[in-house]
């Protein structure tokens, strides 16, 4: 999946004006993060369409790119966060940011709807849809 990474002044105001250029383009926010410095903030986000997202905002004097991130939907089962950030540790995998977003429910053990899926950008993205793939398969309901 590709993500939008967008750096915005820390000023009022500024986050206003990459939501009006993307409803402006018609490009749908799925998800997003922001966090900021004294100076600066960085602003990634998912979207329906994220290369007419990243030409638009281009085009309107922002500095942005695109990144590959990976979006797992895991099943609703304590301890399921921890035994995937063990498993990245144990690899020397190195989590650079994750956050959530919402998605299509399915069930966990426990039979609750999971909702959420989260959003990872690893220091090895190859290694890390290998761990995903090899031990988490059973426990995820979705990927990418």
């Amino acid at each position: 999946m590709k993500q939008l990474s967008v750096f915005l002044e820390n000023r009022t105001g500024r986050l206003e004006d990459v939501v009006t250029v993307l409803r402006n383009n018609g490009v749908s926010i799925l998800s997003l993060s922001l966090a900021d410095t004294k100076e600066f903030g960085m602003l990634r986000l998912l979207a329906d369409r994220p290369d007419m997202a990243y030409n638009a905002l281009k085009r309107n004097g922002f500095s942005c790119g695109l990144t590959d991130v990976l979006t797992v939907r895991l099943a609703d089962r304590t301890g399921m966060l921890q035994e995937l950030m063990a498993e990245f540790s144990g690899a020397g995998i190195n989590v650079e940011y994750m956050y959530t977003w919402p998605s299509e429910g399915g069930s966990g053990e426990s039979g609750a709807a999971s909702n959420m899926a989260v959003v990872l950008k690893t220091s090895d993205m190859a290694l890390t849809e290998k761990i995903l793939a090899e031990k988490f398969r059973k426990f995820m309901l979705d990927i990418n």
